[in-house]
């Protein structure tokens, strides 16, 4: 439409597109930099918060609920209100979340304070969105190439960083670093970011938005406790079903109102699902490494198993994916333009059967899980920078911020369902007794076995997508 072109043009040429793409991957990195926030103090919270192991674990689980169900949520609410403004409001969240988990002494207020910082991760796809709204369509595909790699990338390099931090200091100055970092995002977000002017009218979808986040927190509390609970307890079984039951309903919802929180019929064109399916399942591939590789590094030597290295030693090795993937940014805007996503995605996905094929036969030195993470970091470099492009070229403009909210939730629902899948494997092939329990080497093959078989699934559902979607579905960036 001619207005919606015009605005496009008056946002594009308010402010240098460079500046506007590094505060919103700056954003990016916040974001992910949070997920590994509280993993050098991780084992030792029960001692610090004068806890048992069970409670702890809602320091983690409750920023994975909090993420999975504001993220689809508010991009919604950024297309209806404005994309920059919910970026601004999510960081603020994160900041009284930081500040509160600083402050607090005893694990109620931890909890509270993490589920708080779990809201920002909705500004990576509300970032996305923005630089399509802002960005001249050559720019579009390397700046969420970039935008994409700051998810591994923030956890990759924020975790030596909060290991530093933890070893030398109060752990309550995590916390503080990441309201600081917060504020100065937040200040940048509003100096910089043009303000959204492409919005979609009509009312927010409450009863929507509600279904959604009572669904989501059934399933991924049932996936995320099973292992604690008992995967068959009447709780687990319950909340799963009871999960299920309620997004089943909230989907035959959606389809029947004329305002829907998700167009289910766009997020069911046959690119967009295959898209988000793969996201679920590359999810789960890169989840794997973050569970695994970690617990081999630092195993005892004693063990037969374990490498015997520090967390910071162990977070420098796995360090490299992270690097990789930002190296892969620019490279990876470029390939998407000249070859499409399809075939960056496709490539991803190779790359990350390779890594683990690599690790089911050589994890025995350091060296091989250096080289694993370099093959994971061009797999998760290509991938997720070739899922938001996928969704982009498939749904109309005003979807954009609501369906890169989506796939974000994909991903971590492949993510989460990785953490309790790969998390009972090791707690089950085990030796030892009580606490010393500690994963044999089988446990481990078993893990790796997990994570080529999902990036398998990924390759598969990569080729099945459309190689051109229909011109009636295409709706890339506006040019100047």
């Amino acid at each position: 439409m001619p207005r919606d072109e015009n605005a496009r043009r008056r946002l594009s040429r308010s402010t240098p597109n460079g500046a506007v793409v590094a505060v919103l991957a700056l954003a990016g990195l916040c974001s992910s930099f949070l997920f590994t926030l509280v993993v050098p103090i991780q084992a030792r919270l029960p001692e610090l918060l004068n806890a048992s192991r069970d409670d702890t674990a809602w320091v983690v689980t409750s920023t994975l609920l909090a993420a999975a169900v504001i993220t689809p949520i508010a991009g919604r609410l950024g297309d209806m209100y404005g994309k920059r403004r919910i970026v601004l409001v999510l960081l603020v969240v994160m900041i009284a979340g930081s500040v509160i988990a600083a402050l607090s002494p005893g694990i109620v207020g931890l909890i509270v304070g993490r589920a708080l910082q779990g809201a920002v991760v909705g500004v990576v796809p509300l970032g996305i969105s923005i630089m399509r709204d802002v960005l001249h369509e050559n720019r579009v595909d390397s700046a969420v190439a970039l935008m994409s790699a700051t998810l591994g990338v923030g956890g990759a390099v924020g975790l030596p960083i909060s290991a530093l931090v933890a070893e030398s200091t109060d752990w309550h100055w995590l916390f503080w670093i990441a309201a600081a970092l917060g504020a100065v995002v937040f200040l940048l977000v509003l100096w910089i970011v043009p303000v959204s002017v492409l919005r979609t009218a009509g009312r927010f979808d409450y009863a929507g938005a509600a279904g959604l986040a009572v669904g989501l927190i059934g399933v991924l509390l049932a996936v995320s406790r099973g292992n604690s609970w008992g995967w068959t307890s009447p709780l687990t079984l319950g909340l799963a079903a009871g999960g299920i039951l309620v997004l089943l309903v909230w989907g035959w919802y959606e389809l029947r109102i004329d305002e829907p929180l998700l167009d289910l019929r766009v997020a069911a064109r046959r690119p967009v699902l295959l898209t988000n399916l793969a996201s679920i399942a590359m999810g789960f591939a890169l989840f794997t490494s973050n569970v695994s590789h970690p617990q081999i590094l630092e195993l005892p030597t004693a063990t037969g198993v374990g490498l015997g290295l520090s967390l910071l030693a162990a977070s420098l090795v796995v360090m490299p994916s992270g690097l990789v993937m930002m190296v892969l940014s620019p490279i990876s805007g470029t390939l998407a333009r000249t070859i499409g996503p399809r075939v960056l995605l496709v490539a991803g996905s190779a790359s990350l059967i390779v890594a683990y094929g690599f690790s089911l036969m050589f994890s025995t030195e350091v060296w091989h899980f250096v080289v694993a993470n370099i093959l994971i970091g061009f797999g998760i470099g290509f991938g997720y920078a070739a899922m938001p492009m996928l969704i982009m070229r498939s749904v109309p403009p005003s979807e954009t911020g609501a369906s890169n909210g989506l796939n974000a939730l994909a991903r971590s629902l492949g993510t989460s369902t990785s953490a309790a899948v790969v998390g009972v494997v090791l707690a089950t092939l085990s030796t030892g007794e009580g606490e010393t329990r500690v994963p044999t080497a089988e446990a481990f093959d078993v893990s790796f076995a997990l994570g080529l078989g999902a990036a398998v699934v990924a390759l598969v559902l990569a080729l099945l997508i459309p190689t051109r979607p229909a011109s009636s579905e295409r709706h890339p960036a506006l040019p100047e």
